[in-house]
């Protein structure tokens, strides 16, 4: 069975830094709460052998690709190449927090990470934690933590079994604050586009976006 431990999303110990850093250097998958729903997590490196493992772990589709956390709101020129000045006002409003956002990608990312046109979804989570390991590791590749097909765990009690026993490391924060997944948002064309509605609401998103 993986190692579990518990954590604060707000306020981690080093002990739980220290320890999800090392999972996730050394080729790891570790299971992590976030603001929103709990994940699988490995770092987005090139040629990292955690990437197909996640896929695996949840008998997801390889042909989907997985979003990926960075630290702060200011990391997004790096990764995206380009991004609508709407776009911008999604994230002053958003980030940190629920808002996934598809820009097209720059080449600070390795290809696998990409979606065959070139992008890639990026999300700043409203947690302390989650940030901290982006700071340390870099962008981290992530999908919830469940079988597909199956609900998002939205607490450390309600990951299944055998994602935590496939799993390196599972840190156990409790309930995630929100216990809904972020909406996603297309920003590659001229207006937003909703893919998915999740915390919030497709009506925000368009309001704040000007759209």
């Amino acid at each position: 069975m993986g190692r579990v431990m518990q954590v604060s999303q707000d306020s981690p110990t080093s002990e739980a830094l220290d320890a999800a850093t090392k999972a996730l250097e050394s080729g790891g998958v570790i299971v992590s709460p976030t603001d929103s729903v709990y994940g699988l997590v490995c770092a987005a490196t090139p040629n990292n052998p955690a990437h197909q493992r996640i896929f695996e772990i949840k008998n997801r589709p390889a042909t989907q690709t997985l979003p990926l956390f960075v630290a702060d709101p200011n990391d997004l020129p790096r990764y995206a190449a380009s991004v609508p000045t709407w776009a911008l006002s999604l994230v002053k409003a958003y980030w940190p927090g629920a808002l996934t956002l598809v820009v097209t990608a720059t080449d600070a990312l390795p290809a696998e990470y990409l979606a065959p046109a070139g992008t890639v979804a990026l999300r700043c989570p409203n947690s302390a934690l989650v940030r901290e390991l982006a700071r340390r590791v870099g962008p981290l590749a992530q999908t919830s933590a469940n079988t597909h097909g199956e609900p998002s765990a939205t607490s450390g009690a309600s990951v299944e079994l055998q994602i935590i026993e496939a799993a390196d490391l599972t840190l156990d924060g409790g309930p995630a604050p929100i216990a809904i997944a972020s909406t996603i948002v297309d920003c590659t064309g001229s207006a937003p586009r909703v893919l998915r509605e999740g915390a919030i609401p497709a009506s925000e998103v368009l309001r704040v976006a000007g759209a």
